[in-house]
């Protein structure tokens, strides 16, 4: 996956069995917007013959499909190297299957009937990087997550190897701010934010912005609200 930059439309792959939801899309994610969609798919078991076809900058992937599902496709795409993030498409009532697309490597997932500049808000900062969890199901989704994954006990000892600036940032990435504004709100540079980010993931072993979030929430660094 190319660097996203502010002059090229960030390249989207729509994985969605459904002909409605992947119109719907098109006009979403539209090149005014800074978008592309580069390829479609219509079942998880087309969406590695896609990317290796149209390089793209993000996935956006629904959950439930005939042959292979966004779970599985989701595992697919994050065994590649380099593979690009993964934005889940989701409905109001499939917690368990968000929790286990974050279990699979997804870097965030959204509500099917959000507000179209949310959409692209979403697929934007998935394609810079950062994690998005639509906060209208992220509690129920994480205590899904959590009665599905015990975290080691010996995970108390990596927490207790973060600084307290770290544990800061990490608390800012579970509370779904952007570097920019965890910078701002910690009165530090953006760069420096970025270290803290690399020693983190190094510490805890962890390999992207949502993995961060979903162990923040595990360990107790933050809680969800209900």
């Amino acid at each position: 996956m190319t660097p996203v930059n502010g002059s090229s439309p960030i390249r989207v792959i729509v994985v969605d069995d459904q002909e409605l939801v992947r119109s719907g899309l098109r006009r979403i994610l539209r090149r005014r917007d800074g978008m592309e969609i580069v390829a479609e798919c219509a079942d998880g078991s087309e969406v590695v013959a896609a990317l290796e076809a149209n390089p793209a900058d993000v996935v956006v992937m629904d959950l439930r499909m005939r042959q292979v599902d966004g779970i599985a496709a989701t595992r697919l795409l994050r065994a590649l190297p380099e593979a690009p993030p993964v934005l889940v498409l989701t409905t109001f009532d499939e917690d368990e299957l968000v929790s286990g697309a974050l279990r699979a490597g997804a870097a965030g997932f959204i509500l099917k009937d959000s507000p179209a500049e949310e959409l692209v808000m979403a697929v934007r900062s998935v394609a810079l990087g950062d994690a998005w969890l639509d906060p209208a199901i992220t509690g129920r989704v994480l205590a899904t997550y959590r009665s599905a994954v015990v975290p080691p006990a010996s995970r108390a000892v990596e927490v207790s190897e973060l600084t307290d600036r770290e544990l800061e940032v990490l608390r800012g990435l579970a509370s779904g701010w952007t570097n920019s504004e965890i910078a701002e709100r910690l009165v530090i540079s953006e760069l420096t934010v970025k270290s803290h980010i690399g020693r983190i993931f190094a510490k805890l072993d962890l390999r992207d912005r949502a993995a961060a979030i979903v162990f923040a929430y595990d360990h107790g660094i933050v809680r969800p609200a209900t």
